[in-house]
């Protein structure tokens, strides 16, 4: 059972999301907050696996919410949830440490998909979201940029980088495992010692890093 945290200001919002998310035989929603700071204090007293988790809200917002849940131990996933479809929101959610980023008028099964995507150990990210990245990466000088990935890729031992590669290339741990001939939980613990040593909180900041070295 995935156990999902709601956290958004709009009561109308979490009350959409818990009746839609009930009815899922394998999402058990715990419990909602209607601001990052009680979020928090809910992710501390239940443990849940994926957190929905709102950008602009009163007391704190979800973007530090987000970067304070990262800067602990074994956080829980975060699927950022917005009606605001911003470059900055993008960049500065991935930043932070969010496993996914999508819409809120994002169709009930993809939104359903997304929990499940994260709560396996895989990253998510709407089109649109993706299309924010690219851009933004686009936009900065590409010789420092690939010089500086591709300074942090030399401590990966070569199965890490070729791990890495796939991260970059959107496989999930199933398809990394099955194209690289190795077993679910050894692609886990390669991913795990590749957030570690690259010093990223999530699979989506890899594969910037990758994409910056130009490997993908």
């Amino acid at each position: 059972m995935i156990r999902v945290l709601l956290v958004d200001d709009d009561p109308l919002v979490r009350s959409a999301l818990s009746l839609m998310l009930g009815g899922q035989v394998d999402i058990d929603v715990v419990g909602e907050a209607g601001d990052g700071q009680a979020g928090l204090e809910l992710v501390e007293a239940l443990r849940p696996d994926v957190v929905l988790m709102d950008i602009r809200m009163p007391v704190m917002d979800g973007l530090e919410a987000t970067r304070r849940l990262h800067s602990g131990p074994a956080p829980p996933a975060v699927v950022v949830l917005t009606t605001f479809d911003a470059d900055d929101h993008v960049v500065r959610a991935v930043a932070a440490g969010a496993d996914g980023f999508l819409l809120k008028d994002t169709p009930p099964g993809d939104i359903v998909s997304a929990i499940r995507t994260v709560a396996a150990g895989d990253a998510m990210l709407s089109p649109s979201a993706t299309r924010s990245l690219v851009s933004r990466l686009r936009s900065t000088s590409t010789t420092e940029r690939t010089s500086t990935a591709a300074d942090r890729l030399t401590v990966l031992t070569e199965r890490e980088l070729e791990v890495a590669v796939c991260v970059g290339r959107g496989l999930s741990n199933s398809e990394i495992a099955s194209e690289l001939y190795l077993s679910i939980p050894t692609v886990k613990s390669h991913v795990s010692r590749l957030l570690t040593k690259l010093g990223s909180t999530n699979r989506v900041q890899v594969a910037m890093v990758v994409h910056d070295a130009g490997l993908v």
